[in-house]
C-alpha cells in the first residue's frame, strides 16, 4: 500500500517503498523514528559548547547554531511559511545554510536546497515544479545579487510568495538579519508535531536528464539510512570532525546536515574549493575526515607541498559522486597518508562503499552492501535476480531509499519498481563474497552509428596514461554517425600531453580497448571545468568540444584514424 503525503501547495509525494518495510525499519532500529530538528536538539543539550560549524566567518557551537535556527524559524513563520510548505534554499556552504535547514525541519516545512551557481532557468524549474512557498537566499555571493535575481523571477512563479534574505536585502525581500540580531527568543510553535516519515528535504540531482531531478527524502531516510552510512565511516569512537569540500546543497553534501543531527559531529567548511586552501585547513583545523569528489582529491594531492603542512589528523579521505580512477587513488593515498573510502551512490538512494588502503589497478569494486543503508541486488532483463558472478542491472532498496521523484511520476515509472526498488541503470555484479562490482554507468552513453559506447569505460583506460591528470569523455554531434566520442583531458604537471593518434595507440596497444571504442576527437585543457556541485561539468565540456571541433559534418585526419 502506498502512503501519499501532499504538500501545502498540492504536490503529491507518494512513498514508493511499501509501508510494512518502513515500519520494519523503525522496529529494527535502522531509522530513529524522529525528526531532524529534535535529533539535533538532543546533541545540543548534551554538548552545547561543542563546535558545530567552522567556516570562514569563525566557529559556532551547538547552542549558538540552535539559537540562530530558532530565530530563522520564527522569521519564516512570520512570513507565512508553515507545515508542509516547500522552501527553496539557495545559499553557499556555511552556518546560514545549516541553520536554515534546521529551522525548516523544526516547523515541519520541506527544504529544497540547490547549489549556488545554477542559473535562472534552474531556479524557475526547481521552484516552479515544487510549488515552493518561499526561497531563502543571501543578498549576494561573489558579487552576484542572488536576492535580487530570485525576486525578479517571482512574477513567473505564482506559488512563490516570499524571498527571504540574509544580508542587505532588497526592499521587496524579507530581511533575516534583524531577526538574528534582535532579542527575539522565539521557539517554533509547540503544536508542531513532525512525522518522521514525511518529507524533510528534496535532493537535487545534477544527472543526465534535460532538467534536474528532485528526490523527496523523509526525516527517517535522511537521519536513518544516510546517517547509518556516514556513521560507518567513523573509524573510531571520537566525534567526527569533517572537512566537507562539496556544496552542502548537493546530494553528496547533504551528509553535512546528517553529521550534525545524527552523529553530533563538527563541520569544517570553505566558501569555495581551492586545493591550497584545503591543505591549509587540514593543517589548521585538524579534521578527522575529508569529503570531496575525485577531481578535487586529485588536485589537492598534486598541489605543491608547503613547509609546515600537517595532514596527520586525517583518519580517512572520502570520495564520491563520480568513479574513482586508480591513479587518483594512488596519489591520494600517497599525499594524505590514510585510507581512501570510495562511495558508490546516487541521489536516488543507492549507496555502497569500499575502503582502499593500498593502490589498485581496478577500482570498480564497491564493497559489500549494508542492509542498514540499502540492500542491493542485481537483476537480469526479465527483472529477476541473477546468481553471483553474473552481470545485470544494479537495484537498491532500504532505509535510505527516498519516497519518490517530486512531481515526476514518469521518473518513478522509469526508475522505480512497483515494490520500491531503485533502478540505477548501472551494470554490475555481486561476486561470490557478496561484494558489489560496478562495471558500467549505463545512463551516460555515446551512440556512434548505432553502437553504444560507455564513456566511463573509456575514461578508466585514459586515466591510466602517465601524462593525463583528468579525463572526461563526451559526445559531439556528427551528421554521419549521429555522435562521436571526444576525450577531454588535462595533462599532469610537467608532462607533455599525447596527440590523438598517440592516445589511440596507447588505448588500443597497451590497454586493449576495442578499436570502435577509441575516442575520435581530443580536447586538451589546462583543467577540466567544474560545475556547482564540484564534479566535472560535462555539459560545459560538450559545448567546448563542439565549438572547437567545428562543423560536425567534417572529420579531421586524426578522426579518420579511428575505426568505423
Amino acid at each position: 500500500m502506498t502512503a501519499t503525503w501532499t504538500s501545502a501547495r498540492g504536490v503529491a509525494v507518494p512513498d514508493r517503498v511499501p509501508a510494512r518495510l518502513r515500519r520494519q525499519y523503525v522496529e529494527r532500529g535502522l531509522v530513529p523514528g524522529r525528526d531532524l530538528y529534535s535529533l539535533f536538539r538532543e546533541h545540543m543539550v548534551a554538548h552545547p559548547g561543542r563546535p558545530a560549524v567552522i567556516d570562514p566567518e569563525g566557529t559556532l557551537d551547538y547552542a549558538t547554531l540552535d539559537r540562530r535556527a530558532r530565530r530563522i524559524a520564527a522569521a519564516l513563520e512570520a512570513a507565512g511559511v508553515g507545515v508542509g510548505d516547500v522552501v527553496g534554499v539557495h545559499l553557499p556552504a556555511g552556518w546560514r545554510a545549516l541553520a536554515t535547514d534546521l529551522a525548516l525541519a523544526s516547523i515541519s516545512a520541506v527544504a529544497l536546497p540547490y547549489p549556488v551557481g545554477r542559473g535562472r532557468q534552474d531556479s524557475l524549474t526547481l521552484l516552479g515544479r515544487s510549488r515552493a512557498r518561499a526561497v531563502v537566499t543571501t543578498a549576494e555571493w561573489n558579487g552576484v545579487p542572488l536576492a535580487r535575481t530570485l525576486a525578479d523571477v517571482r512574477a513567473e512563479l505564482p506559488h512563490l510568495r516570499s524571498v527571504v534574505a540574509f544580508g542587505d536585502a532588497p526592499d521587496d525581500c524579507i530581511p533575516l538579519d534583524p531577526w538574528l540580531a534582535g532579542g527575539l527568543e522565539c521557539e517554533p510553535r509547540e503544536s508542531v508535531v513532525v512525522d518522521a516519515e514525511t518529507p524533510a528535504r528534496i535532493l537535487v540531482s545534477s544527472g543526465s536528464e534535460d532538467q534536474p531531478k528532485m528526490v523527496a527524502y523523509s526525516h527517517n531516510a535522511m537521519a536513518g539510512g544516510r546517517g547509518n552510512y556516514v556513521g560507518a565511516l567513523r573509524f573510531g569512537a571520537d566525534p567526527l570532525r569533517c572537512l566537507v569540500l562539496v556544496p552542502l546543497s548537493s546530494s553528496y553534501g547533504s551528509l553535512g546536515l546528517v553529521i550534525l543531527v545524527r552523529l553530533g559531529g563538527t563541520l569544517v567548511l570553505l566558501d569555495r574549493f581551492d586545493p591550497a586552501a584545503a591543505l591549509r585547513t587540514v593543517t589548521e583545523h585538524r579534521p578527522s575526515h575529508l569529503f570531496a569528489v575525485p577531481t578535487m582529491l586529485r588536485r589537492i594531492a598534486e598541489a605543491p607541498w608547503v613547509p609546515g603542512e600537517n595532514l596527520s589528523s586525517l583518519r580517512a579521505v572520502v570520495s564520491s559522486a563520480a568513479p574513482l580512477p586508480p591513479e587518483t587513488l594512488r596519489v591520494a593515498l600517497t599525499r594524505f597518508g590514510c585510507p581512501v573510502v570510495n562511495i558508490y551512490g546516487s541521489t536516488d538512494g543507492v549507496n555502497c562503499h569500499r575502503t582502499w588502503a593500498h593502490p589498485a589497478s581496478d577500482t570498480r569494486r564497491a564493497g559489500r552492501p549494508d542492509p542498514s543503508v540499502a540492500e542491493i541486488r542485481v537483476v537480469g532483463p526479465n527483472g529477476r535476480q541473477v546468481p553471483p558472478g553474473e552481470a545485470g542491472e544494479i537495484q537498491a532498496r532500504g532505509p535510505m531509499t527516498p519516497r519518490c521523484y517530486l512531481g515526476a511520476p514518469e521518473l518513478d515509472a522509469a526508475y522505480r519498481t512497483p515494490d520500491g526498488w531503485v533502478r540505477t541503470g548501472d551494470r554490475g555484479l555481486l561476486d561470490d563474497d557478496g561484494e558489489l562490482w560496478v562495471l558500467d554507468r549505463l545512463r551516460h552513453t555515446v551512440i556512434r552509428g548505432g553502437y553504444t559506447i560507455s564513456p566511463a569505460e573509456v575514461e578508466r583506460h585514459i586515466g591510466a596514461h602517465p601524462a593525463i591528470a583528468e579525463v572526461a569523455c563526451v559526445a559531439v554531434p556528427d551528421r554521419d554517425l549521429s555522435e562521436r566520442l571526444c576525450a577531454c583531458v588535462a595533462r599532469r604537471q610537467g608532462a607533455h600531453p599525447p596527440t590523438l593518434s598517440e592516445l589511440q595507440a596507447f588505448l588500443e596497444g597497451e590497454r586493449g580497448l576495442e578499436r570502435r571504442k577509441l575516442p575520435e576527437h581530443l580536447l586538451t585543457l589546462d583543467r577540466l571545468p567544474l560545475g556547482p556541485t564540484g564534479k566535472v561539468c560535462r555539459s560545459t565540456l560538450a559545448r567546448l568540444a563542439a565549438a572547437r571541433i567545428g562543423d560536425p559534418a567534417r572529420t579531421s585526419s586524426r578522426t579518420r584514424e579511428a575505426p568505423r
